[in-house]
């Protein structure tokens, strides 16, 4: 993490831009599936993570485009509820998708998310969350 030291005794001023973060950005193109629309995504950055939940979207018959920072979603004619196994394998937030998959068509097939470069974590909470959200949606081994 890097560090400003401030010496003098002066004021600071001016601005400074913060950039869009993956972590929020990801979640928000997964609810974009909720409710078929038209959807503008601004202060989106380019990363391989973001371009594979774009792959997934567009894989479920979804329309994307990413120009600069701003990404613009069309999930008015998605027509599948099951995310590619290569591309559900390639990055762990693509589980984020489970539960508007599900909210929107009753039902949703995919496999375990991948991808994350610190070693397998598991997915028990949002399982858990679904179970408790509908009781005997899911098994209780899955």
């Amino acid at each position: 993490m890097e560090t400003f030291t401030i010496e003098g005794g002066l004021p600071l001023s001016g601005e400074l831009r913060i950039q869009g973060a993956k972590n929020a950005a990801l979640p928000i193109l997964a609810a974009t599936v909720l409710a078929g629309g038209a959807y503008t995504i601004y202060d989106v950055p380019h990363l391989s993570d973001i371009e594979v939940m774009l792959e997934i979207l567009k894989a479920l018959g979804a329309t994307c485009v990413h120009e600069a920072t701003t990404v613009y979603v069309d999930t008015t004619s998605l027509a599948s509820y099951t995310v590619p196994e290569e591309l559900m394998g390639q990055m762990r937030s693509s589980i984020f998708l489970m539960g508007p998959l599900l909210a929107r068509f009753g039902e949703v097939i995919l496999s375990r998310p991948g991808g994350c470069a610190i070693g397998e974590r598991r997915i028990n909470l949002h399982l858990k969350g679904l179970r408790r959200s509908v009781p005997g949606l899911l098994p209780k081994t899955a």
